[in-house]
């Protein structure tokens, strides 16, 4: 298109050109001739004015030398044409306007010079030349008018126009195809290379541009193949420096969510997903409390931004804690504040840890107290010998050693549980008979019931139970535990009963400890297994609420288990299990 629109505007451009200089070169040409004419004719009338008529001097002399563009007259001194004499018969209305306009120029003094002057006038689009020469006829003056309509070639330079756009369009038709094939071969690299670059910008990378074309297109082409083979690694360097980022976030224990500079989130971190599980919603309908459910935090979030200082805040309840610190985000070239970095910290475990530790002290302060201020309360009269009868001194005596020998129970008991959970202490599993150690236990704690009012059985569903693996001794620890606790909380009439079952498809021994006592409040019973916990504390059972305690720690040593069911006021049953010895041979 490009080449046909310039052919066509430089053939436009040609004729123009042409037609300017050829008209002007034909009216010149066309000017010369008629001048010429004009003086050859005028010095053949010089000479032979005289010895010829008027008439021969027309009819030989101007008339031949006429034609269809000049034609000669000869005038009177009055500029009235008297040859040729039948010029002013004719019908014809533009000849008629001719003369009418010739003899006004004749009679138009002001256009002739010493007789010898030419007139150039536009008459019906032609140029026009009148020229007068005078000569003599005896007494008379006469003038050879030469009237010459100029020919500036109009027909002539028109065909030659006709041709050249004739022919500039024959060339354009006739260039065209090659013009074509050559703009396809050397368009055919730049369109590859855009459609390879449009890819580019789809993100695929693994297209790449012919590099075998010949000149700037093969250079262009293996520019763009540099340029994607860089940009790949880049890229590629890019994506595993994020997936090795994005894996570290996901595993760290801190949630993390990235914000913009209007709240919207663009990251979060796989630990988000469920960090706030612990936290009610409290506004279903509003998205922002659904990312993150705190008022607190979006307020600070947005005075983050606001100030471009750092936040930080802690939010507690009775069943969840939370601390997060918010860090704004500056643009690396104009420091202006583009968002936000919130990390997350679910601190419930810790919190509830730092009110066992707190808790732990408080029990161990109060345990330890109570038998001190005893102890105190009996040492200080003795020692000021308030205390005169040996009956009572012997009473006294026998209140300050009981009192230290519960006040060793705890500490005795406070260190073993330490060494539990710490790990520190061990002892020996091995297979053992669990019905002997039954029946030693009934042996043992039969005339004890008895003595309290309670009813004391043991049974098994099975007629003899297998060999297990465990510590005998410790067994013995956890069942003397469980009954010591059943025979506080049963009162006198009540019955403790140890049953135990065996269950073959999973190999273990469930052994449990009944009462009918007063059973555990659904409320307490979670806390159940906790150091230092008593139910019903205002009844003023004796004991250091670590029993149970190291009972559950035992049994996790051992790798067993031990669960509680109760209701309040139709007594507790503790079970446990106990793993079937693969031999049922026992060590001694």
């Amino acid at each position: 298109m490009l080449v046909f629109i310039s052919l066509a505007a430089s053939a436009l451009l040609a004729a123009v050109a042409f037609g300017i200089a050829g008209r002007n070169t034909e009216f010149n040409y066309s000017v010369n001739e008629a001048e010429l004419q004009y003086e050859n004719l005028a010095t053949v009338l010089k000479d032979s004015s005289d010895q010829l008529t008027l008439e021969q001097i027309y009819r030989y002399i101007l008339y031949p030398a006429g034609g269809s563009d000049r034609q000669y007259f000869i005038s009177d001194n009055n500029g009235r044409v008297i040859y040729p004499t039948d010029i002013y018969s004719t019908t014809d209305e533009d000849e008629q306007n001719a003369l009418d306009f010739l003899e006004e120029s004749l009679n138009d003094s002001t256009v002739w010079t010493n007789h010898l002057s030419f007139i150039q006038t536009n008459f019906y689009s032609h140029q026009t030349l009148i020229m007068k020469y005078p000569f003599y006829k005896g007494n008379s003056t006469y003038y050879m008018i030469q009237y010459s309509v100029i020919n500036e070639g109009n027909d002539l330079i028109n065909g030659y126009i006709n041709i050249l756009l004739l022919s500039t369009l024959a060339a354009a038709l006739a260039m065209m195809v090659p013009t074509i094939i050559f703009v396809e071969l050397i368009t055919e690299p730049l369109q590859e290379v855009n459609q390879i670059a449009k890819e580019y910008g789809r993100g695929n990378l693994r297209v790449r541009a012919n590099e075998d074309h010949i000149g700037e297109a093969g250079e262009l082409a293996e520019s763009f193949n540099s340029m994607a083979d860089k940009l790949s690694k880049s890229i590629n360097e890019l994506t595993n420096e994020r997936n090795k980022l994005e894996n570290i976030f996901n595993v760290i224990s801190e949630g993390i969510m990235v914000f913009n500079r209007d709240g919207t989130v663009t990251f979060t971190n796989g630990t988000m997903a469920d960090i706030f599980s612990k936290v009610p919603r409290k506004n279903n309908f509003s998205e922002k409390i659904q990312i993150v459910p705190f008022e607190e935090f979006w307020e600070d979030l947005a005075e983050c931004m606001e100030t471009r200082e750092e936040k930080k805040h802690t939010i507690e309840n009775t069943s969840y804690a939370y601390e997060y610190t918010i860090v704004p985000r500056f643009d690396a070239n104009d420091d202006a504040c583009i968002g936000a970095t919130g990390f997350f910290r679910d601190i419930t475990e810790e919190h509830k840890l730092d009110m066992t530790r707190r808790d732990y002290v408080a029990n161990i302060s109060h345990e330890l107290r109570t038998p001190l201020q005893t102890l105190r309360g009996l040492i200080e009269p003795l020692a000021d010998g308030m205390v005169k009868k040996d009956e009572d001194r012997m009473r006294y005596y026998d209140i300050i050693l009981n009192e230290t020998l519960r006040l060793s129970r705890l500490i005795d008991d406070m260190l073993e549980l330490s060494k539990l959970q710490s790990g520190t202490i061990a002892f020996q599993m091995y297979p053992f008979d669990l019905n002997e150690l039954l029946n030693s236990i009934l042996a043992r704690f039969t005339p004890v019931m008895k003595d309290a009012g309670i009813f004391f059985s043991v049974h098994s569903t099975t007629d003899k139970l297998p060999t297990v693996v465990g510590n005998p001794d410790r067994v013995n620890q956890i069942l003397v535990i469980l009954l010591d606790n059943a025979k506080k909380y049963t009162p006198e009439g009540g019955s403790i009963t140890i049953t135990s079952d065996y269950n073959e498809e999973i190999g273990k021994v469930y052994i449990s400890v009944s009462d009918t006592g007063q059973g555990i409040h659904e409320y307490d019973i979670n806390h159940i297994f906790e150091r230092f916990f008593k139910a019903d504390r205002a009844r003023g059972k004796k004991g250091t609420g670590l029993g149970l305690s190291i009972a559950k720690e035992l049994l996790t040593y051992m790798g067993e288990d031990i669960t509680v069911e109760s209701e309040y006021g139709h007594g507790t049953k503790f079970t446990f299990t106990l793993k079937k010895a693969e031999a049922a041979n026992t060590w001694e």
